[in-house]
């Protein structure tokens, strides 16, 4: 941790002499952070669960390429092709 200057120490030790918040103004503005914090950390999670299933999406679309050149069965890139929608449409039942 850093030193403190001596302004900074002298400051701290004599204050302003003005209330800067009262306790419960501090307890509400604490109480609006950490519900923003929360919010941005839901948003975030459903961003990345999003991101997650087009790749993982990708990945089969890109089996069903790889099959293209080959004697596999329709019914395996018909299914190939509904697993992929069924990743990028899946919804939390």
């Amino acid at each position: 941790m850093k030193e403190l200057t001596d302004f900074q120490k002298k400051f701290f030790a004599r204050g302003t002499g003005n209330k800067l918040f009262t306790q419960e103004e501090f307890d509400k503005a604490v109480t609006i952070a950490q519900a923003e914090i929360m919010q941005i950390a839901i948003d975030t999670t459903k961003t990345a669960i999003v991101i997650e299933r087009e790749e993982c999406a990708k990945l089969v679309d890109e089996m069903r390429k790889d099959l293209e050149d080959t004697d596999a069965p329709m019914v395996l890139d018909i299914t190939l092709e509904q697993l992929a929608g069924l990743i990028r449409n899946r919804t939390k039942k």
